[in-house]
């Protein structure tokens, strides 16, 4: 009698452990640390997610965790947003400033102005230059960032006014 008690004891715990194990979250799921800029950079980075296409670069909008009004993905992890991030450091050493740096190249895509800093065989961080909030994407899977940058110029342009972040 004691065992058949035992048994049934278990019974609770396992169905629990299987529960838990089926809803558990997938490593496919993208996640982004969430940037935590001043009052001002986040009404502008929320104006930015309100402007932000569905589709960038023909990838479908799938927001990282956690959720945010400060970060937006498309396509899994292959294109990451995080808006409100602080200046990399890169942005203000002369050797990029010249030209003399092979991972990390100043450049502009219609009308906005980008640091691209290779960060590995197939990404690229690319940052906002002269606006009043910096603005990072991270381009994985080897893809050809144009596309990329093509489709967020404008809700850059209309959301994150030209000037300098604090």
């Amino acid at each position: 009698m004691n065992s058949l008690r035992h048994r049934y004891a278990v019974l609770p715990a396992l169905a629990v452990l299987i529960t838990v194990a089926g809803c558990s979250s997938t490593d496919d799921e993208a996640s982004a640390a969430v940037p935590s800029p001043d009052a001002k950079v986040t009404k502008l980075c929320k104006n930015l997610d309100k402007a932000l296409p569905a589709k960038v670069d023909g990838e479908s909008r799938d927001d990282p965790e956690p959720a945010s009004a400060l970060t937006a993905g498309w396509g899994g992890e292959a294109i990451i947003l995080r808006c409100g991030v602080e200046r990399p450091p890169k942005m203000v050493d002369p050797e990029v400033a010249e030209g003399r740096d092979p991972d990390a190249v100043p450049g502009g895509v219609n009308g906005v102005d980008w640091l691209m800093e290779k960060r590995g065989e197939d990404t690229y961080r690319f940052t906002t230059a002269r606006r009043e909030a910096y603005v990072e994407v991270t381009v994985t899977d080897g893809r050809d960032s144009t596309g990329v940058l093509i489709d967020l110029a404008a809700p850059v342009k209309k959301a994150i006014p030209v000037g300098i972040a604090s």
